[in-house]
This record gives structure tokens, sequence and C-alpha cells, in this order.
């Protein structure tokens, strides 16, 4: 297997990235199922080998937001597996999914034998604190429609590809409840702004899927 290279697993020496993957168990999940619950106090971190979740937290209304994406390559969980803490949020299967479970203890070990994998670990945790940040900068003030063009572009430079015509897929798969779950709006409205760009020959939509079919005036979109 091979990892995106800004992943925790990509930025890992090849020494202790073979040492991780002995530890703990391998897991499969469906799409769908929990990987862990918000508000739970449980020992292990999972390591995502293969395939997509979902990361959310509850809100005050009842509803949820969506805070982020994760894929193969990455860590989940970590927090609570160095503190010890509940868990700040509820992380799902988006497709089938295969991951290693590790117990927090086994983990924490593993960090004190290779430093090197602490120091890669604390950028990570640093970068997500960063881009969750830019975020809300980036997004305080501006249009649903700009917010929707910059979260389409931002999933297309982390997970996209382009598709056998050429155009570029976002290769994540959301329901529009999620996707504006992402963006911080209604459902409604992120609808009528998707239902915008299909009419301009910008995005095509479908179940759980987004083509870019004009890059150029998608960037024109989230930075008008």
């Amino acid at each position: 297997m091979e990892w995106p290279a800004a992943s925790v697993l990509g930025r890992m020496a090849a020494e202790s990235r073979a040492e991780i993957l002995r530890l703990g168990t391998y897991r499969e999940y469906a799409s769908e199922e929990i990987v862990m619950h918000e508000g739970d106090r449980t020992n292990f971190v999972v390591l995502l080998l293969n395939g997509w979740v979902k990361v959310t937290a509850a809100t005050e209304n009842g509803g949820f937001a969506l805070l982020a994406i994760r894929h193969g390559g990455d860590l989940v969980g970590e927090l609570a597996g160095l503190d010890s803490e509940p868990r700040v949020a509820t992380v799902t299967a988006a497709g089938a999914v295969l991951a290693k479970v590790v117990r927090a203890d086994a983990f924490v070990a593993f960090l004190r034998r290779q430093p090197d994998v602490h120091q890669v670990l604390s950028s990570t945790i640093a970068a997500k604190l960063r881009s969750a940040t830019r975020r809300r900068v980036e997004f305080g003030g501006c249009s649903v429609a700009v917010r929707v063009a910059r979260v389409i572009l931002e999933l297309e430079r982390a997970y996209g590809g382009s598709s056998p015509d050429g155009r570029r897929s976002v290769g994540v798969s959301l329901t529009q409840p999620e996707l504006a779950a992402l963006v911080g709006a209604a459902e409604p409205t992120v609808h009528k702004v998707l239902r915008d760009l299909r009419q301009r020959g910008v995005l095509a939509t479908g179940y759980r899927a987004v083509v870019i079919q004009d890059l150029d005036a998608l960037r024109l979109a989230a930075n008008p």
C-alpha cells in the first residue's frame, strides 16, 4: 500500500511505518459504521489504511457539524489516545474502510521508542488546527456561494483525481446534507448554489458525487 505524502503514514520513516503497522489488529468497517463515538472514553487509536471517514460533532440545536474528512494513511482518535479524555468527535466510515486498531498504551509506548514519529504526530495535529482556524477566518463574512466553491476546491486538492473524460472528481462520497454541514450553511441554500453551478457548467453532481467540469470557473467563484 502507498499513502499520501502529507498523511501520518506517508510522513513516517520506513522503519517507523513498518513498526506501527505491526501493532494492533486489523478491522474492516462497513459504510456508515461508527468507528468511535463522541463522548466515549475508549482506549484506542485508529490508523486508517484504506478508505475514507467523516469526523462529526453534535451541535447545540441537535444537528451535527462535519468537521473533517480523513483517508488512508491518517490517524484518528489520537487526542483521546494521548490524554485519556472523552472523544471530542464521532468518526464514521464513508464507504468500506480498512484500518488498524491500536491500544492507546501500545501507541504511547511506540511514540516513546520512535521520537521522530512524535514530531510527525505533533506536526499533523498542528496542521489540523491550522486548517480549522484558516477555514473559520476565510469563511467569516463570505457568501454561501463562495464557501461552497472553496470547500469543493479544498476537497479536490486533497482527495481529487481525474475522471476518464479528463474532468476532475472531488474523490469523496458526500451527501448534500454533509456538504452543507462542511460549508456551515443551510441545506436548501447549498442546494441552490449547486444548482446554479450545474446550470453554468461548472459542476456536475450525482448521488454522493461531484465532478468539476470547469476548474478555472470554480476558482473564480471561490475568489470573486
